[in-house]
């Protein structure tokens, strides 16, 4: 029988699944997705990557098991509480940037700025400011979504917004897009290096 669930996790995500269970946040990445993400955090050596949607770091945790010594990975979420959890147990990870901010706020201070990997793990990034998320998109980059097959937590009208997003990206020529029914639901796409 082939091993579907992941059979090795960061060390740290334990310790941040029992505090991420004590402030009730149901929005945490599952391992499934985990485990993609860093698989694909592995294919950027020397990477720049971005994840919209720190939460309490479960996704964090899997990018930087993934990614080697020279990588970097710039991570944001408005809500300091979640964050908190993410600094406490990841802070010290020099390849880390965390911030407490509005994405939507951030994403136009990028502008200009290339990334091989982009987690849109928020509705920034994903639903909003979508084209400024993707010109961020270096080419052969990888950007990635979750959450895209029915959760009993997503928010009021997150359901009805998943079909035209999807459309819009497999409409764009300079991306090479797959949707996965997969752990929560997930679109990898690779922008073409044309």
């Amino acid at each position: 029988m082939i091993p579907f669930e992941p059979t090795s996790f960061p060390p740290q995500l334990k310790k941040i699944e029992l505090k991420t269970k004590e402030l009730e946040f149901d929005m945490a990445s599952e391992y499934k997705t985990g485990s993609f993400l860093r698989a694909l955090a592995a294919s950027k050596p020397g990477g720049r990557l971005l994840e919209l949607g720190t939460g309490t770091g479960f996704g964090t945790a899997w990018i930087l098991a993934g990614m080697d010594g020279q990588a970097s990975l710039l991570s944001v979420d408005n809500n300091a509480q979640v964050s908190a959890v993410a600094a406490q147990y990841l802070g010290e990870d020099r390849r880390l940037t965390l911030k407490v901010e509005d994405a939507t706020v951030l994403i136009p201070t990028l502008e200009g700025q290339l990334f091989d990997f982009i987690f849109a793990d928020a509705w920034v990034g994903k639903f909003e400011l979508l084209e400024e998320t993707l010109a961020l998109l270096g080419p052969g980059g990888v950007y990635i979504i979750d959450d895209l097959l029915p959760q009993p937590n997503w928010p009021e009208n997150h359901g009805p917004r998943i079909a035209p997003l999807i459309e819009s990206l497999q409409a764009r020529s300079e991306l090479s897009v797959v949707s996965m029914a997969w752990a929560s639901g997930l679109v990898v796409a690779t922008k073409c290096g044309k």
